[in-house]
C-alpha cells in the first residue's frame, strides 16, 4: 500500500471537518466536492463571526479583544479560531494566500502542540516508478540552526513514520562524513551527534546502496531527506517536479495543534484532495 492510500483510508476512518477558507478558488471547490464524495472528509466553509472565535484569540494568545476582532474578520484566522473552537479538526489554505500568511494565521489561531519549538512543513514526493519520499524543510525555515533543523528532522521522522510506515533519516549536506568542512557542514554533523541520524551526507550517498558503501556511511535507503536550508530544499523538491515528473503534495505543516496543510499556489484540484488526505492523517 502507498503512503497515499494509507493516508486516504486513515483520513476516511476521523469522520473529519475541514476548513477551506479559500473556497473562491475553483480548484479549491472542485477538491472540497471530491473530498466529500469520496468520503475523505467534510470540507466546511467558513463561518459568520462570533465571540467564540474572538475569544479563542485572546485567551491564547492574550490578544486585545479589538485586534482579535480585526483578525477574524480575515478568512485564514477566521478559519484558524474555526480550529481553535473545535468547529473544524483541520485548515487547508494556500492554493491563494502566502505560506507566510497561512504560517501567521495558523500560529496565532491554532498554536503550537506542547513541547514544540519549531514549526516545520515537509513534501511527500512521490515518484512515477512508484518511490516516495519526504523532503524537508522546503517551504518554511529559511537558515535553521542546528538546534532547528534537529526539530525539524525528529518531525519528519514522526510523518514518515505515520505514512511511511518506517523512517530512514539522512541529514544532506555538500559533503559526506568527515570529507568535507565548512559551517554548513558542522552544522548537519553536531544535528546528526543529537539525533542519531545519518549524516552529513550528500545526496547520492542516501538514496543509493552502492554509493553509500563506497562513502561509507549509511545504506543508501533514506525515505527522508532533511535538507541544510530552504534554498537547497525549495531548490530540490521543484527539480523533482520538474525534471522527474514527482507529485510534490503539501507542504505539509508539522507542530501545530491541529493539522494545518499550506498549499502550493501551483497546486492542481488532485493535489489538493491528496495533500488533505495526508494532512488529516498525521492528525
Amino acid at each position: 500500500m502507498s503512503a497515499l492510500e494509507r493516508a486516504i483510508d486513515r483520513a476516511k476512518g476521523r469522520d473529519a471537518r475541514v476548513v477551506m477558507p479559500e473556497m473562491e478558488d475553483a480548484r479549491i471547490s472542485q477538491a472540497a466536492e471530491r473530498l466529500r464524495a469520496d468520503g475523505v472528509c467534510e470540507p466546511v466553509t467558513l463561518g459568520s463571526n462570533t465571540d467564540a472565535y474572538v475569544a479563542a484569540l485572546v485567551e491564547a494568545r492574550g490578544i486585545k479583544e479589538a485586534l482579535a476582532r480585526r483578525m477574524v474578520s480575515r478568512p485564514l484566522f477566521r478559519a484558524a479560531a474555526m480550529v481553535a473552537v473545535g468547529e473544524a479538526d483541520a485548515m487547508v489554505a494556500g492554493a491563494v494566500a502566502s505560506t507566510k500568511k497561512v504560517i501567521e494565521a495558523a500560529s496565532i489561531g491554532i498554536g503550537l502542540a506542547d513541547g514544540v519549538s519549531v514549526a516545520s512543513s515537509f513534501f511527500l514526493m512521490r515518484f512515477p516508478e512508484g518511490r516516495e519520499v519526504i523532503f524537508a524543510d522546503c517551504g518554511l525555515n529559511v537558515d535553521p540552526d542546528a538546534e532547528a533543523l534537529a526539530a525539524i528532522a525528529q518531525a519528519s521522522e514522526r510523518s514518515a513514520a505515520a505514512l511511511l510506515g518506517e523512517a530512514k533519516v539522512a541529514l544532506l549536506s555538500f559533503s559526506t562524513g568527515n570529507s568535507g568542512a565548512g559551517p554548513s557542514v558542522d552544522k548537519i554533523r553536531a544535528v546528526a551527534e543529537t539525533t542519531g541520524f545519518v549524516g552529513p551526507v550528500q545526496g547520492d550517498a542516501a538514496l543509493n546502496p552502492r554509493v553509500a558503501e563506497k562513502k561509507g556511511l549509511g545504506n543508501g535507503d533514506a525515505n527522508v531527506l532533511v535538507f541544510p536550508s530552504l534554498d537547497a530544499g525549495n531548490i530540490a523538491y521543484k527539480l523533482a517536479q520538474e525534471l522527474a515528473g514527482a507529485q510534490a503534495l503539501g507542504p505539509i505543516l508539522q507542530g501545530f495543534r491541529k493539522p494545518v496543510c499550506d498549499l502550493s499556489r501551483g497546486a492542481t484540484v488532485q493535489d489538493i484532495v491528496d495533500a488533505t488526505a495526508v494532512t488529516l492523517a498525521l492528525g
